[in-house]
């Protein structure tokens, strides 16, 4: 028998190792039956789609609702609209009680009917949700890179135009924002929002309209204690950001949220960067600052930068959901450092570990998550000095990205608890039935 040439057994060696690299998974639909509970799937006021597709790692949800179609990416958004309905249900019932009608006086207001007119102009519907859907979760590598950064260059310099705006009055004109979400919340409609559980910041303009609307008429005081609404509390326990939203009025959640992040070392340009930012509500700015100053490591300071590149409020809700996720970590497991200029967050334990905290639904094996994983690995093992590798997810992930994974050594668990306080708690609220 002819004697196998080495050189023409690593051929075939480096052959079978790219047939296996190459063996990517597809996207997929799943059934929303498979993800959902019933009273999540069908309520009084909502239905979800049958089919959830999944192109990058987020699944995305369509939903009717008395209200209007919505759209939502991650099962994170998904749980939040759903609680919203339930909340505009009963905002729309309390504008109809007697109570309601004696303070509005001359100009009864009936929530349901005043807010139907945003959803017939899908446009600013549209833009009220964020700009719609953009399929966050292609590049959880490095942050983008930039030849100049002109939005920061223009927000420290805040010059003012011919109308006598400033960019930072611009910006809270457009997209979501910090400032924009302010808009019209006074201490009524925080209460109001408290009452039915909801983020009075919302980027939802239906519910927004309802809670301004309601607050407006309610501004007095007092209407809020007569009414009884038979949803209850979401957050409770220590200072969270579901207490701070409904307690303290925006400037100084703004400024506690600025103290958190110059104590971290955050300079004043990023700070004003992430204020412009289009992907942050103040609950979401308010999530982000403290779940980081809870951890305060090296490379938290450096995470708000690359969060302050959120052009979309799913991108904002990912880097709000990794910061909270951190924060829960390292009360059990406590984290010495974190990789900087990295969008996935990664965490140095003081055993050694880099663990990779990821607030996405499904992550198949594909040649953009392969790239992403070979990267963090490598500069978790460089810079962080590294010795085991493990990925914590609040969703799950295919068979065969586990098996890739684990032949890397990698250490994979699935459904981690997210600590984004709101998100979390309305997660456990189902629709009114």
């Amino acid at each position: 028998m002819r004697p196998i040439r080495p050189s023409l057994t690593l051929v075939a060696l480096a052959s079978a190792a790219l047939a296996v690299a190459a063996a990517y998974e597809a996207p997929r639909t799943f059934q929303a039956s498979e993800l959902l509970k019933p009273a999540q799937l069908k309520g009084p006021h909502h239905s979800v789609a049958p089919a959830v597709k999944t192109e990058g790692y987020l699944n995305v949800f369509d939903i009717t609702t008395d209200w209007g179609p919505l759209e939502a990416e991650g099962e994170t958004m998904l749980l939040m609209r759903l609680h919203e309905v339930g909340a505009l249900a009963e905002l729309d019932e309390v504008s109809k009680s007697e109570v309601f009608l004696k303070a509005a006086g001359t100009s009864v207001l009936n929530v349901g009917k005043g807010v139907a007119s945003v959803v017939k102009d899908p446009g600013a519907t549209a833009k009220g949700m964020g700009e719609g859907v953009k399929r966050f979760g292609t590049n959880l590598g490095r942050k983008a890179k930039r030849t100049t950064d002109k939005a920061v260059d223009s927000a420290t310099s805040d010059k003012k135009d011919e109308s006598g705006k400033s960019t930072t009055d611009k910006a809270a004109e457009t997209g979501v924002g910090v400032a924009n979400s302010v808009l019209g919340v006074n201490s009524a409609a925080r209460k109001w929002a408290q009452k039915v559980g909801a983020d009075p910041y919302t980027s939802n303009p239906i519910l927004k309209k309802a809670l301004v609307d309601i607050g407006r008429i309610d501004s007095a005081g007092g209407m809020a204690a007569k009414i009884a609404v038979p949803i209850p509390p979401i957050v409770s326990g220590t200072a969270t950001a579901g207490k701070l939203v409904w307690a303290q009025d925006p400037e100084a959640l703004l400024k506690g949220n600025e103290q958190k992040l110059r104590e971290m070392g955050v300079g004043a340009d990023v700070i004003k960067q992430l204020y412009l930012s289009k992907g942050f509500t103040l609950t979401l700015h308010t999530a982000l600052a403290g779940s980081l100053r809870e951890v305060n490591v090296p490379g938290c300071a450096d995470y708000v930068a690359t969060a302050a590149e959120a052009d979309a409020e799913r991108e904002g809700v990912f880097f709000a959901e990794s910061a909270g996720m951190l924060a829960r970590f390292h009360r059990s497991t406590p984290v010495a450092a974190v990789l900087a200029d990295s969008r996935a967050l990664v965490a140095k334990t003081k055993d050694g570990r880099a663990v990779v905290l990821l607030p996405v639904d499904w992550v198949r094996w594909t040649e953009a998550y392969e790239k992403s994983l070979a990267e963090v690995e490598k500069r978790a093992k460089q810079e962080l000095g590294a010795t085991k590798l493990e990925l914590r997810m609040s969703g799950t992930m295919s068979a065969v990205a586990k098996k890739e994974m684990a032949a890397r050594g990698w250490t994979v668990t699935e459904n981690v608890p997210v600590s984004f306080e709101i998100a979390q708690a309305q997660a456990k609220a189902a629709p009114k039935k």
